[in-house]
C-alpha cells in the first residue's frame, strides 16, 4: 500500500526510544545526549533531560516520573519534579553489554533489555538477559538467552513481547501478578537462529532484525526492520500484513498523533556508532495508518 511518509523532525545524530505520551512525541538522541519531545507536527521541540551516558529506552512511573535507560553506564534513571536526575536502579553487575531498550508497565515495573556483548567493539554475538527492576530500584534477572533483547511491547492482557534483533524472532512472556515471566514461546518467528556470530555473518543470515516496535489495537506489531530499512506490521505467528519502505534506514517506532493513527518512525541512514556520531543525518518521519495505537484514549 502506498502512503505518504513526511518528515517532522530533522539533524540530529541517532534516535531511538519512541514514545507517544500525553499529547507529545518522546525520544532519544544517543549521541547528543538528549531525551527531547515535540508536538506531533514536529513544534514546540524541547529538552527533557540531559544524559551524558547516552539515553536510550524510556517509560514513565504510575505517579508520573520519567524513567530513562542510561547506556553505557548501565543505569536506570530517574526524573524528579524538578527535574533533576537520579539513579533509580543500578544494573551494571547484571548485564554483558550496554543497557538498551525498556517498557515500563502499569505497575511501574521495568523490563531493561541489554547488548549482550560490546557491539559498536566488534565482540561476537552472544545471547542476554532481560532485567526486571521493580518500582523501588530493585533489580531481578526474569530471562535469558536471549539474542540482542529489544523493543518490548506489553498487550493489554499482560504479555510481554520481546524483539530479538538478532535472532530472526519475538519471544513472550506472560507476566504474573509478582512480576515473574512465564510460559516463555515464540509470537513470531522469521528464520533460524544465527549461526554465526560474527555480527556482519550475521547480519546476513536475518530475515528481520527487530528493533524498535510498537503495539495497534488489532493486536498487530509494528516492527522497526534495522537490517532492511522498513517497518512491517506483524500478527502472531509471524505474518508480515503490511509494509512501509521510507528510503533510509529505520530503527525504531511508535504509534500516537491526536488520535493514536500516526506512526512514527526513528530513521537514519545506518546504525555505525561512528558515521552517527560525526552527522546530523537522523529524522523522524510520520505516516498515517488504519489501527490506532493499542490502549489509545
Amino acid at each position: 500500500m502506498s502512503r505518504e511518509i513526511t518528515t517532522v523532525l530533522t539533524e540530529f545524530a541517532y534516535l531511538e526510544g519512541p514514545r507517544w505520551h500525553h499529547g507529545r512525541l518522546w525520544f532519544s538522541d544517543l549521541y547528543t545526549h538528549q531525551v527531547l519531545s515535540a508536538l506531533d507536527d514536529g513544534t514546540a521541540l524541547r529538552v527533557e533531560a540531559e544524559v551524558p551516558e547516552q539515553p536510550s529506552g524510556l517509560g514513565w512511573l504510575p505517579d508520573g516520573r520519567l524513567l530513562i535507560v542510561s547506556m553505557r553506564d548501565r543505569a536506570l534513571l530517574r526524573r524528579e519534579p524538578d527535574g533533576t536526575l537520579v539513579t533509580h536502579a543500578d544494573l551494571s553487575e547484571e548485564t554483558g553489554g550496554h543497557l538498551n531498550d525498556m517498557v515500563v508497565d502499569r505497575s511501574g515495573r521495568a523490563f531493561v533489555g541489554n547488548f549482550g556483548f560490546d557491539l559498536m567493539g566488534g565482540e561476537p554475538l552472544k545471547p542476554a538477559n532481560l532485567l526486571r527492576v521493580d518500582p523501588d530500584g530493585a533489580v531481578s534477572e526474569v530471562a535469558d538467552s536471549l539474542f540482542f533483547p529489544n523493543g518490548s511491547v506489553i498487550t493489554a492482557d499482560e504479555v510481554l513481547l520481546v524483539n530479538e534483533t538478532f535472532g530472526n524472532r519475538i519471544t513472550a512472556f506472560d507476566i504474573a501478578p509478582d512480576g515473574t515471566l512465564t510460559h516463555r514461546r515464540e509470537w513470531a518467528r522469521f528464520g533460524d537462529l544465527p549461526t554465526e556470530t560474527d555480527i556482519a555473518k550475521v547480519l546476513g543470515q536475518l530475515a528481520i532484525g527487530g528493533d524498535g516496535s510498537t503495539l495497534d489495537a488489532e493486536g498487530a506489531l509494528w516492527v522497526a526492520d534495522a537490517v532492511n530499512g522498513r517497518v512491517v506490521r506483524v500478527r502472531e505467528g509471524g505474518e508480515i500484513i503490511d509494509e512501509i519502505t521510507p528510503g533510509s534506514g529505520v530503527f525504531a517506532c511508535a504509534l500516537g498523533g491526536h488520535d493514536g493513527r500516526t506512526l512514527f518512525i526513528c530513521a537514519a541512514p545506518d546504525f555505525h556508532e561512528q558515521a552517527r556520531k560525526n552527522a546530523r543525518e537522523a529524522t523522524v518521519l510520520a505516516v498515517r495508518v488504519d489501527a490506532p495505537a493499542a490502549g489509545f484514549a
